[in-house]
């Protein structure tokens, strides 16, 4: 299966490589687990290890000029490698480790084909950065992705930091009288969000943070809502994804209505707090 995957294109690499670390995810469940401490109360365990090592497997031997970037291994690959994978082996590693399902393994290639797989669903999420689509099932039966914003869910992360604050803080989106009226919160994995956002399963996602764009994290999940027509900016509205500067942190929302409603909601908590620091000063 690796050797074969060298003439494969980019795509079917993100897929094999995203499907070999899901299953060493779904074989490990329920175990119990070593934890490796990385501060602030965040952590890895064996398996995020582990599934990052067979993604990489497939990459290198598919792919052996080029670079990797997992969460766990850093960078590895040549310095001066043109192309770059960003590998996320466990994205939803708390979630795992408490005994729930709602996880994903990403694998994209940076201004790129993407691949999100769910581990414990069999699906896996694919963009070429034309088209999205999921491909499920024994046969590997696809179908095109289609985002709806019809089940009114939203994925609000709530985990710090929050550099956006006191402008942006995701605690008082779900306060706003309007979110209550139009939406339902609900929080997974963010790269599981991100996919059922593009798969018409959420009406949108949202979370505060930096530039996400190359965050192993987000990057492919950002690649399969774009490729999906869905609207995805930062929280301030400025443009993510390659070619751009990069918002602050991200809304990814199935349709325009959507993401118009949800930032008129954002937009109106920074207003205020820059009309209180403002009365403030005076």
């Amino acid at each position: 299966m690796i050797d074969s995957l060298a003439s494969a294109t980019d795509t079917e690499v993100a897929a094999a490589a995203a499907l070999a670390g899901a299953e060493v995810v779904r074989a490990r469940y329920g175990r119990l687990h070593s934890r490796v401490d990385k501060g602030s109360g965040d952590f890895a365990t064996d398996v995020d290890l582990a599934a990052e090592e067979a993604i990489l497997d497939v990459i290198r031997a598919a792919r052996p000029g080029d670079a990797v970037h997992g969460e766990e291994g850093g960078r590895q690959g040549a310095a001066g490698a043109e192309r770059e994978w960003l590998v996320d082996p466990l994205c939803g590693t708390l979630n795992y480790a408490s005994g729930a399902q709602l996880v994903a393994v990403n694998v994209v290639l940076r201004n790129g084909p993407a691949a999100v797989a769910d581990p414990f669903s069999g699906e896996v999420f694919l963009a070429d950065g034309q088209s999205a689509r999921v491909r499920s099932g024994a046969r590997g039966d696809e179908r095109p992705l289609a985002p709806t914003a019809d089940s009114r869910l939203v994925d609000v992360n709530l985990d710090p930091p929050f550099p956006s604050a006191p402008g942006f803080r995701a605690v008082d989106l779900l306060a706003h009288p309007g979110f209550v009226e139009s939406f339902r919160p609900r929080v997974v994995s963010t790269t599981l969000a991100l996919a059922w956002v593009a798969a018409g399963r959420r009406a949108a996602y949202v979370t505060d943070g930096g530039d996400l764009s190359g965050s192993v994290h987000f990057a492919a999940g950002i690649a399969l809502c774009r490729a999906a027509g869905c609207v995805v900016t930062g929280v301030d509205g400025a443009p993510v994804g390659p070619g751009e500067p990069g918002g602050r942190g991200l809304v990814a929302a199935a349709d325009a209505g959507t993401h118009e409603l949800l930032m008129s909601m954002i937009g109106g908590r920074e207003r205020n707090s820059r009309n209180g620091r403002n009365t403030r000063n005076g």
